[in-house]
């Protein structure tokens, strides 16, 4: 199915594969939701159906609108924010969409965290959003631990919207604002509460009182480093790495950027952490 829409950035969409087996959904384990009309489109990551659940979009982070607080910029809009917005809005203009769950239902404030798909004139799950939305440079891959959704397809459809330069991964328009970082601690220093993808080799790793701590540097007090935190070394059971076994590896990692003696990234999900070689 090919779908095309002009911007002021003059982006078209591409052509999107339907990711179902036999029209009967996703491939991974998921729990069957609601469906419906989409209502509103509220950014590119979230929407609210005809019934007014307000859904948000699961595994995926497209560009941020502006907040406002007492009529005021509280924060500026990321860019393409608008574009993104307006891709999600074409892709489901006039269509029936159906929720797949991968873990909880519901976040703190009511909001469906789902798998959305289009559906079909035979009401089958035809265009996976997620995809169609990383695919078309609209949306980065962002995961969570303790869901499941297809990550392989996703990195991948990421990876071919970077190779193109789609839309955020377009540095000429967006200013080097979702560009991929090396690991070098100054420069990432600037990026501190922020999302952040950093690709680099981990030098060393250890543990320290039940965290996990994966060096980018000789200097483990100032080089970048990524820790897993103890409490979140429940979702490493099943994942197909060992974090401490990873020294040598180049890496790409995503999450936000603090300061603990040098650069961070908390890691909570090992899904959002991929081994390139």
């Amino acid at each position: 199915m090919a779908l095309a829409v002009l911007f002021t950035a003059s982006i078209s969409l591409p052509s999107f594969a339907k990711i179902t087996s036999g029209g009967s959904g996703p491939r991974a384990v998921l729990t069957s939701g609601e469906s419906g009309q989409v209502a509103r489109v509220i950014d590119g990551d979230s929407l609210v159906l005809a019934s007014g659940l307000k859904v948000s979009l699961s595994a995926i982070q497209a560009p941020k609108p502006a907040q406002k607080y007492d009529g005021k910029d509280k924060y500026e809009a990321w860019p393409m924010a608008d574009e993104a917005r307006e891709t999600l809005r074409t892709l489901t203009a006039g269509k029936t969409v159906k929720l797949f769950y991968g873990g909880d239902k519901r976040d703190r404030y009511n909001r469906a965290i789902a798998q959305v798909f289009t559906l079909n004139d035979k009401g089958e799950p035809d265009i996976w959003l997620q995809e169609a939305m990383v695919k078309a440079g609209m949306a980065r891959v962002y995961s969570w631990g303790g869901y499941q959704q297809d990550m392989a397809v996703l990195y991948d459809a990421e990876q071919s919207a970077r190779a193109a330069k789609r839309g955020i991964w377009d540095s000429k328009i967006t200013g080097a604002f979702y560009d991929v970082r090396k690991p070098d601690p100054d420069p990432l220093a600037q990026y501190v509460d922020s999302v952040q993808v950093v690709e680099g080799i981990i030098i060393k790793t250890a543990e320290v009182r039940g965290t996990i701590y994966l060096n980018f540097g000789a200097d483990y007090k100032t080089d970048f480093t990524i820790a897993v935190p103890k409490k979140s070394r429940k979702f490493f059971k099943k994942a197909s790495y060992d974090p401490l076994g990873l020294s040598g590896a180049r890496v790409r990692v995503r999450g936000y950027i603090e300061l603990y003696g040098g650069p961070i990234i908390w890691l909570n999900d090992p899904e959002r952490l991929e081994i390139l070689d």
